[in-house]
């Protein structure tokens, strides 16, 4: 079952408004950001360009408000980092994922066994 998940959530949604809303990719986005202090090498690991990168984060930033600062280069090189409130966003939605998780297990698992071969 190459590329399906085993606990059978492919994607969660949350939309807040026609603006405001998250999903596994952006979510992933604002993780690797964290992880790498760079959009660049955050949309590398994620095989998007530096500018798909970029347009996500600033429609995170529209629609939440600021999620992602950026600093230019120079002497420190530039770099991205989560804000407070990007990092309450991104902790907020892994945890609706769990939950999500935890209360569909158990359907999951009986529509599982009702598959063929």
């Amino acid at each position: 079952m190459d590329g399906v998940p085993p606990d059978g959530l492919s994607h969660l949604r949350v939309t807040l408004s026609e603006n405001a809303y998250i999903g596994p990719g952006r979510a992933d986005l604002l993780e690797f950001i964290a992880e790498t202090g760079s959009i660049s090498a955050a949309g590398k690991r994620m095989g998007m360009s530096y500018k798909r990168a970029w347009d996500l984060v600033k429609a995170l930033n529209e629609g939440f408000g600021l999620l992602v600062e950026t600093s230019r280069g120079g002497s420190e090189q530039g770099g991205a980092r989560l804000t407070p409130a990007g990092q309450e966003v991104l902790r907020r939605y892994r945890a609706m994922q769990e939950k999500t998780r935890a209360a569909i297990g158990e359907d999951v698992a009986a529509l599982r066994g009702m598959l063929r071969g």
